[in-house]
């Protein structure tokens, strides 16, 4: 069922949290998707709004923040330290949302940030799309992927899949590549997961892979 926001229920919540029945309003919003409590932020007043945001946990507030418009963003992230925003938000991100997040901040406050991020591999990624124009493929794409290699078989694939998976949150796609790393081609998971164990993942994946360079702009993509 979709979510309407209406006064009554605004009111509502603004009263909760003038009474600082903090537990009752997150209970209340739990079932909500995020970017229903982002719409909800964004109505609230700046002060409502930050404490609000500032409910729930780490993961699930990182996930609020991309779905703000700028002007709610720039609210809750404010009172924050880099260090705060590093290791409470950033790092509960991908690298893509967490590129278009830090990208907003001046120089000096991009490093700030990216200091106090302690997976280097993470920051790593984060640096690389920032290198790229906003409005270009590598603006827009993410470093976080499931590689597997094509002389593997179905059941190596999986035992190594789970390791990679830590990583990303949803999995679609899975992209095979040679011994030096080469994109060779991709799978669904779906035929990955209704293949014999053994095997070999060369002979099943889709070896048309359409593809576009980094600097491409983003009208093309």
């Amino acid at each position: 069922m979709k979510f309407e926001l209406t006064k009554e229920f605004l009111q509502e919540i603004i009263d909760k949290i003038d009474r600082q029945e903090f537990e009752l309003i997150k209970t209340e919003l739990s079932e909500l998707h995020n970017v229903d409590i982002a719409e909800l932020i964004e109505e609230l007043d700046e002060e409502h709004g930050k404490i609000l945001f500032e409910l729930f946990e780490d993961e699930t507030s990182a996930e609020i923040l991309i779905e703000l418009d700028d002007e709610s963003r720039e609210s809750v992230l404010e009172d924050l330290s880099s260090k705060e925003i590093a290791e409470e938000l950033i790092e509960n991100l991908e690298s893509d949302d967490a590129a278009d997040i830090i990208a907003e901040f001046s120089s000096e406050k991009k490093v700030e940030i990216l200091s106090h991020i302690e997976d280097v591999e993470h920051a790593s990624d984060i640096v690389d799309l920032l290198s790229y124009p906003e409005n270009t493929a590598g603006g827009l794409m993410a470093k976080e992927l499931i590689r597997v290699n094509e002389k593997w078989a179905v059941l190596r694939c999986v035992v190594e899949m789970r390791k990679q998976a830590e990583e990303v949150d949803n999995v679609y796609t899975i992209y095979v590549v040679d011994d030096h790393d080469v994109l060779l081609g991709t799978m669904s998971l779906k035929k990955l997961l209704l293949s014999p164990e053994k095997t070999l993942i060369k002979n099943i994946y889709n070896d048309k892979v359409i593809s576009v360079k980094a600097n491409s702009d983003d009208e093309e993509v």
